[in-house]
């Protein structure tokens, strides 16, 4: 809100203002020098510009995926103890016993170090860890025969891994995701093949299955619990950058608005050279104004937010009024309408007249948008208009009919000579 500085013709009588800038309080009067103007200008600009919106990486806590790790972590310790129980019920029908030791001490070690690593951020993060569980649970498998020989086992002998050897699964599962997922059962079930023998493929079919369904429902999973997350982080993004957004209006509508306003006001009053400063603070605080006010275009797959687009296109002559509410329109359609909307604000620049001011609003009729783009400049006449294209002119009809015919849309001119120019720009939201 701007205040009456009183008197402007001269400097005295003319009131002290505090002005607040950067926290700070400011005085300007009537003898205020442009150049110390623009010094406090400079120095609430500098403290906006210092202001910074610090977007971190997603903390150990919001890590949507942390409990499937755990549950992974809890999983191979838990397998790990199962195989030990297996190993100590077949006992006898070992065949050499101090191997069967040998591969579950190996198992529990490499238990320990994965289940680290997967507790920690740098293993969850790491997919090489998941490919090396991989390796090493395949080596585990056919470590197997330090205890039973190959015929025994592919007479029916039970490999020591049993259920341990779906960890790397589940870990890919969800590193990488479905695919990760499928690419570890496969690989496990390649080599369960290979010690069983392709004769006894039927009976290790329920086991194949097992680990393909693992692999492919543990991989869905995590595909759509990261999706979420990065969801859930640009929406605490975006939600941050309109509350510093907030902040920032606040501050600079207490400090350098009410400074250009006031420079505005007194280079108009002192005319002369100070008419242009003031003619320049006027257009920067519009600038600044719209830059305070402005919305992020938002985007969803492959629509944005066509609002969020036409607001920068304010100036001290265009005033643009938008809903409250996203108007979401396909890409290439929003593209296309704001080109149009450009060049018919350029054309109000080139025709209307050096006083002309113009206004652009939009509306949202749920199954389509109209964009309405009205000046009060001079006018032409619509046979002008056919004769400026039949002339080669074609602006009017390729920049902003062609634009919006190309996008299914319709667009329509109405003026009259000394009652300004309306373009209403319709286009679908489907």
């Amino acid at each position: 809100m701007r205040e009456s500085t009183g008197k402007t013709g001269g400097a005295e009588g003319v009131p002290e203002r505090k002005l607040k800038t950067g926290g700070e309080s400011c005085a300007i009067t009537g003898t205020t020098q442009p150049a110390a103007v623009l010094r406090l200008i400079g120095e609430s600009l500098g403290a906006w510009q210092t202001v910074r919106v610090e977007r971190s990486g997603p903390s150990e806590s919001g890590d949507l995926l942390q409990p499937l790790w755990r549950a992974l972590v809890l999983f191979r310790l838990i397998t790990w103890g199962f195989a030990c129980f297996g190993v100590w019920t077949r006992w006898d029908g070992i065949a050499r016993p101090s191997g069967a030791v040998l591969q579950l001490a190996v198992m529990g070690v490499w238990t320990v170090v994965s289940s680290i690593g997967y507790s920690r951020r740098w293993g969850r993060r790491n997919t090489r860890l998941a490919f090396a569980d991989l390796v090493v649970t395949v080596g585990c498998m056919y470590a197997t025969l330090w205890a039973q020989p190959l015929m025994d086992i592919r007479a029916g002998a039970s490999v020591l891994t049993s259920v341990w050897a779906a960890g790397p699964v589940l870990a890919l599962a969800i590193s990488r995701g479905r695919d990760g997922g499928l690419l570890g059962a496969v690989t496990v079930s390649l080599a369960l093949l290979s010690l069983r023998g392709v004769d006894h493929a039927s009976k290790i079919l329920s086991n194949v299955q097992l680990l393909l369904v693992a692999g492919l429902v543990v991989g869905y999973a995590a595909s759509t619990m990261r999706q979420a997350g990065a969801r859930l982080r640009e929406a605490i993004a975006a939600e941050s950058a309109a509350a510093e957004r907030l902040r920032l209006s606040r501050s600079i509508h207490d400090g350098v608005l009410q400074v250009l306003a006031q420079v505005q006001r007194r280079g108009t009053a002192i005319g002369g050279e100070a008419a242009e400063l003031a003619r320049m603070a006027a257009e920067q605080e519009v600038a600044l104004r719209t830059l305070v006010s402005s919305r992020p275009a938002v985007t969803n797959g492959d629509r944005v937010d066509v609002c969020g687009l036409l607001l920068p296109l304010a100036t001290t002559r265009v005033d643009v009024v938008v809903p409250a509410a996203e108007v979401m329109l396909p890409a290439e359609t929003a593209g296309e309408l704001v080109a149009a909307v450009r060049e018919a604000l350029s054309n109000v620049v080139k025709h209307a007249g050096h006083a002309a001011r113009c206004w652009v609003v939009v509306e949202d009729l749920d199954d389509e948008v109209v964009v309405s783009v009205r000046d009060d400049g001079i006018g032409t006449t619509p046979a002008r208009l056919e004769q400026a294209r039949v002339d080669g002119h074609l602006g009017v009809h390729q920049s902003i009919r062609g634009r919006i015919a190309d996008v299914g849309g319709s667009a329509t001119v109405r003026t009259a000579p000394g009652e300004g120019t309306e373009w209403e720009l319709k286009v679908v939201t489907g």
